[in-house]
């Protein structure tokens, strides 16, 4: 194979799951380099844990920009300038635009705490507990234009137990997001996903 795919990895948090990924990286379960951080949040913890492990962390002030166009032009320059093939959303609280996606079609990525198709958009955990079902999860999917609508890439199921809360589901959601999302980004940069209008499948 060629090169290593390099990616950047958008935050505006506390960062697990881009810890999640760099420890899959250090372990060798994950072929691929962080090329950068980007946080729209200047006391991102993200930023730290990337300058921990020699990442290069970048923080873009989405208030100093007159659109919401004019800021994702801004980080499309960031993220071709540090040569990522691929966008990593880790906890990114912003709505993307057209001009992202179109300028990395098909390799912008997110995690979300639900099996999509159900409970997209905010408070999933909350969703799952408020409508009683019995299995919950997380996904990783393509980004589209869509809320939570795009290709599912993988998804792992994580029980609702009595007595659950918000907090708890989250926890345990969020550990399996932690063994998803590195995996996720392997199979992209290994080339093994292909994407069929809403549908994948893994080569």
């Amino acid at each position: 194979m060629g090169e290593k795919l390099k990616f950047g990895v958008l935050v505006s948090g506390n960062g697990s799951n881009l810890q999640a990924i760099i420890d899959a990286i250090e372990a060798g379960r994950l072929a691929a380099t962080v090329g950068c951080v980007i946080s729209n949040k200047a006391d991102a913890y993200a930023l730290q844990r990337a300058k921990q492990h020699g990442i290069p962390a970048i923080h873009l002030d989405h208030r100093l920009y007159a659109s919401r166009e004019a800021y994702d032009e801004a980080l499309v320059e960031t993220l071709h300038e540090f040569g990522a093939g691929l966008v990593v959303l880790a906890g990114f609280m912003r709505i993307i635009t057209p001009l992202l996606l179109d300028a990395f079609p098909q390799a912008i990525i997110n995690v979300h705490p639900a099996l999509l198709p159900a409970f997209p958009g905010l408070h999933a955990q909350r969703q799952a507990l408020d409508y009683g079902v019995k299995i919950t999860g997380c996904t990783v999917h393509f980004v589209d234009a869509g809320t939570d609508t795009g290709p599912i890439i993988i998804q792992a199921p994580v029980p609702v137990l009595p007595g659950d809360t918000e907090e708890t589901l989250s926890a345990r959601i969020q550990t399996e997001e932690h063994r998803i999302y590195p995996e996720a980004i392997r199979l992209f940069a290994e080339g093994k996903l292909q994407v069929e209008g809403r549908k994948v499948t893994v080569r």
